[in-house]
């Protein structure tokens, strides 16, 4: 049997009222026994786009059409992207060390680290929080094998951050860090948001995912409270200076996430209901 007969001989290919694909008038391009009576036989196999379509016209016509959406990402495709994912959330760090091979980390290159670092990791929590929206609308569920790496460059950012205040604002000294949490709220605010993204953090990989099974998912939604938290913290940083434009924009960027978050889990209890 040839491919052309393979294909004219599945189960899953659709024709209308069972007439199959040779059962139908070549000279005036209608099908034989369609209920829909001389209509041509194009129009039967691909309705009009945008049109609402049942499961017989969400099948493909066999020879010649393209796919009516994208086809879903697979792992592997996935995967091949993913380096260059890496090399990109990397950038920050390939910016500073040539900012400071060429005397661009500004007149105090401490506090210039320090800030920018903690810019970075509020990025970084926000494409992550933008991985699931993204797939869902894009109909492409293999991205979320991206979000585990942006979550952990969050991290990472996170830390370089903490480290920055710890090394050149407090020099190492734990009893100067407490006072500095339990004196500035900015720092009070930015510990509350580290303490459970050092969990999330701990907490990502394989073996804690099945050990604490749907717990997992409770602890992880945490990290809404993290963005809101960071985004009071940035906020609270700029109040020395009254400059408050970059913490509204990542203001509205994590609160338009979230809210898509919401409009998601609305519409599924309504579904299911």
């Amino acid at each position: 049997m040839n491919v052309p007969d393979q294909l004219a001989s599945s189960s899953d290919v659709w024709h209308p009222q069972g007439v199959p694909p040779h059962d139908h008038d070549a000279e005036n391009g209608t099908h034989k026994g369609c209920r829909y009576k001389d209509v041509p036989a194009a129009n039967v196999a691909a309705p009009l786009v945008g049109a609402t379509t049942t499961r017989a016209e969400s099948v493909q016509p066999l020879v010649g059409a393209n796919p009516a959406r994208t086809p879903a990402w697979t792992a592997k495709q996935i995967g091949r992207i993913k380096p260059l994912i890496f090399l990109l959330a990397l950038y920050p760090v390939f910016r500073w060390i040539a900012l400071g091979l060429n005397d661009g980390l500004t007149a105090n290159p401490p506090e210039f680290l320090v800030r920018s670092s903690g810019v970075w990791a509020l990025v970084a929590l926000c494409l992550t929080l933008a991985v699931t929206p993204l797939r869902r609308l894009i109909g492409q569920p293999a991205l979320v094998r991206c979000r585990r790496m942006l979550g952990l460059f969050a991290f990472f950012y996170t830390v370089l951050h903490l480290l920055g205040w710890a090394f050149w604002e407090r020099d190492w000294s734990l009893v100067s860090m407490w006072h500095d949490v339990l004196a500035r709220t900015f720092v009070t605010v930015g510990m509350l948001a580290f303490i459970p993204m050092l969990a999330l953090a701990f907490t990502s990989t394989q073996g804690w995912i099945r050990r604490l099974g749907r717990r997992w998912q409770i602890l992880h939604r945490s990290v809404y409270a993290v963005a809101a938290l960071s985004v009071w913290h940035f906020w609270l940083i700029r109040a020395g200076k009254n400059n408050f434009f970059e913490p509204y924009v990542y203001g509205v960027i994590v609160a338009a996430l979230l809210l898509a978050r919401v409009a998601y889990v609305v519409k599924q209890r309504r579904f299911k209901s």
